[in-house]
C-alpha cells in the first residue's frame, strides 16, 4: 500500500459552546468535548482508510483548560500512526480568545481506530508519512504508546516492548 501523510486525512471542526452543552458552571460538559473528537477522529480514520472505522480505545485525553460557554472551539484530528489494521489518531483542541481572537491550545487526546469492512473484518490500512517535526515526534511516540498499552493489556511480554525498554537502557 502508498504511504499517506498526516495532512490527506487531516480534519478540522470548529463549533461554538452553547449553555445547553455546560455544566452548573457553565464549561462545557467533557463527555460532550469527547463526543465531539470522537468524530473528527473518525472523519480523519474514514478518510485515511476509506473504509468503515470503528474506535477501539480512548489511549489519552487531557482536560487542560475548562471551555466556557460561548466559546469558538476549534478539533483538529490526524493521523500520527498507523499499525496493521489500526489507525492512532492524535487530536488538538484550540479555544479562540473572544476579544483578540488569538488560538490558545486547551486540550489533547489520543483515540485508536480499526479499519473495517462490511462485515466488520479488520482490514489493512496504508502507512503514515510524517513530514512535519511535530509528525516525526508523535509517529516515534506512538509505537511507544502501543508497546505500553499492549504490556497493560497482557498481549506482549514486557521483555518484547523493545521501544520501552530502550526509555530506561540509557
Amino acid at each position: 500500500m502508498k504511504a499517506k501523510t498526516p495532512s490527506e486525512s487531516r480534519t478540522i471542526t470548529t463549533d461554538m459552546v452553547m449553555p445547553s452543552e455546560t455544566n452548573h458552571l457553565n464549561y462545557l460538559f467533557g463527555g460532550e468535548l469527547l463526543a465531539r473528537m470522537d468524530r473528527a477522529a473518525y472523519i480523519t480514520a474514514r478518510r485515511h482508510s476509506r473504509r468503515i472505522a470503528v474506535t477501539a480505545s480512548v489511549n489519552h485525553v487531557a482536560f487542560n483548560t475548562a471551555i466556557p460557554v460561548g466559546s469558538v472551539v476549534t478539533i483538529e484530528a490526524q493521523i500520527s500512526r498507523t499499525f496493521n489494521t489500526s489507525m492512532e489518531v492524535f487530536i488538538d483542541v484550540y479555544i479562540e480568545d473572544r476579544i483578540s481572537g488569538i488560538r490558545t491550545k486547551a486540550n489533547e487526546a489520543i483515540y485508536t481506530f480499526v479499519a473495517v469492512d462490511d462485515t466488520l473484518k479488520p482490514v489493512e490500512v496504508s502507512p503514515i508519512e510524517p513530514e512535519t517535526e511535530i509528525e516525526k515526534q508523535r509517529y516515534d511516540a506512538a509505537l511507544r504508546r502501543r508497546q505500553l498499552s499492549l504490556v497493560l493489556a497482557g498481549k506482549m511480554k514486557p521483555s518484547e516492548a523493545n521501544e520501552l525498554k530502550a526509555l530506561f537502557d540509557n
